[in-house]
């Protein structure tokens, strides 16, 4: 057998091991995040979790016999289509807690900007791969990308959701610096930035979006009011000291001083309840999974594939440190899940097509048409 014939059947499986344990350890953290909550609604969003992980575990299976190249004709059908969604959520997405993020699809209910992610990854991914840079990127160069940032970033920006907003850019910024851009490039970009930060601050954020970031450098200026969560949270992951209070025994989320305690804030549930040993465990197996991905990219010979996979790498990167720097106090507020614990289909969906592009890829690797 050949080589490259021999390179299209290996299965990654080592990257589905710190997976498959991270979503047990999200499924039993949000059966003692919702202590608080009634026993049959504690049960159901369980069974919900658990029932998109083992969803999300098939779909896996799917990317196996599944080319990756075939992304790239794909790339522009599938932004196009998230855009859609997108749109469909702001004139007929389902409305809670003052925001307009989910679209109601019979039983379910999805989350388009949790889908834009990889949608954005795949597209950006192919143009730069079409590119054939010395040098590094130029301003012109960065347009392009730019706007198809720009676009989802507008949509999901009015829901609001200023996290998954955010998220996009980093996504978008990582695999450019990847690419390399020119240092002339970066000091006019920005120089533009910085001196559009005060039209930002003034026109694009909404009164409480500025307080988070107010909240952010003073926690103390609102205790019981804006600064109340992430002070609460603090207090959870202090109190788990070295080896935490014991599965189930945390009493600042038994006592429901934590909010969001099974969504955005459920790594100080963890915390809480195992201490910085279990913590630092999880940690861990996120960057056991990212360097694993790092070593598919280097590995991969096609220029699509390496970009793509950098994509997918930032994609769990910035979602696991926003999170945990949210949660800990190290960043402002902006409601970004941490994935595989958090409780969300969605969050568990994008998560899991992540992992199957980076295994595809790993599968592929050595095949160059």
């Amino acid at each position: 057998m050949a080589e490259g014939e021999e390179g299209k059947k290996q299965v990654d499986w080592g990257i589905l091991v710190p997976v498959f344990l991270l979503g047990i350890i999200g499924i039993m953290t949000i059966f003692s995040a919702a202590a608080s909550e009634t026993p049959d609604l504690q049960k159901r969003l369980c069974l919900k979790q658990a029932m998109w992980f083992a969803g999300s575990m098939m779909m896996i299976l799917f990317f196996l016999f599944f080319n990756y190249k075939r992304l790239f004709s794909w790339a522009e059908g599938i932004y196009i289509v998230s855009i859609v969604l997108l749109i469909a959520v702001l004139l007929l997405g389902r409305e809670a807690g003052g925001a307009r993020r989910w679209l109601p699809l019979g039983p379910i209910s999805v989350q388009p900007s949790e889908m834009m992610k990889m949608a954005l990854v795949i597209i950006i991914a192919k143009y730069y791969s079409q590119k054939s840079i010395t040098g590094g990127l130029t301003l012109r160069h960065l347009i392009v990308p730019m706007v198809l940032t720009a676009v989802p970033f507008g949509l999901i920006l009015v829901q609001p959701d200023l996290g998954t907003a955010m998220l996009l850019v980093l996504i978008t910024a990582f695999m450019t610096g990847f690419v390399k851009v020119r240092r002339r490039t970066v000091l006019v970009f920005g120089g533009a930035l910085i001196a559009a930060a005060p039209l930002i601050w003034m026109f694009l954020l909404k009164s409480y979006q500025k307080l988070r970031v107010l909240t952010f450098l003073n926690p103390d200026r609102d205790p019981l009011g804006a600064g109340y969560h992430i002070i609460q949270s603090k207090i959870a992951i202090g109190s788990g000291m070295l080896f935490g209070k014991g599965y189930m025994k945390g009493t600042q989320n038994a006592l429901a001083f934590l909010p969001e305690q099974h969504t955005d804030f459920i790594f100080s549930v963890l915390a809480e309840e195992w201490g910085l040993v279990g913590a630092g465990a999880v940690l861990l197996l996120y960057l056991f999974v990212i360097v694993w991905g790092i070593g598919i990219a280097y590995k991969c010979k096609d220029p699509f594939g390496i970009i793509l996979s950098v994509g997918a790498i930032g994609v769990i990167f910035w979602q696991v440190v926003i999170n945990v720097g949210m949660v800990m106090g190290l960043m402002p507020v902006v409601g970004v899940p941490l994935p595989l614990i958090s409780y969300g289909g969605s969050s568990v969906l994008t998560f899991m097509m992540a992992i199957g592009v980076l295994m595809n890829i790993s599968m592929k690797r050595t095949w160059i048409e």
